[in-house]
């Protein structure tokens, strides 16, 4: 499970459990934005389990899925990927882009600032 990779469907499915824990097909189809059939949320559970990503437990009649794989590893192989294909593989020109946004807040900024400062030893 080196390089994860979620299609759009399969991705807000996993982003349901990860903020939840677990789910179960119901649960997931109420968190979904997109207004899915049982049995098309049911489709990406069983394709997630096949990839390893997901893991069902019986739960009465019902299974409850549980995510087998972390948000932020999962994350980390997302950036990967976009670093690679957008940035040309440059850390820094992501970061540029991160910080320029004009949605970043001072607070986040600030803590992007306290984040580089610890990466790198010293107080400023």
């Amino acid at each position: 499970m080196a390089d994860l990779h979620f299609p759009p469907r399969e991705l807000a499915v996993m982003a349901v459990l990860w903020q939840n824990g677990s789910a179960t097909v119901a649960e997931v189809r109420e968190h979904l934005d997109e207004d899915l059939a049982y049995t098309s949320v049911l489709s990406a559970l069983q394709t997630l389990e096949k990839k390893g990503y997901v893991r069902p437990e019986a739960e009465g009649r019902a299974y409850r899925y549980f995510p087998t794989v972390a948000a932020d590893k999962a994350g980390r192989s997302a950036i990967s990927r976009i670093k690679d294909a957008i940035f040309q593989g440059s850390t820094e020109r992501m970061f540029a882009q991160l910080v320029s946004d004009k949605q970043v807040s001072r607070e986040e900024l600030e803590r992007m600032r306290s984040l580089l400062s610890e990466r790198l030893g010293d107080d400023a």
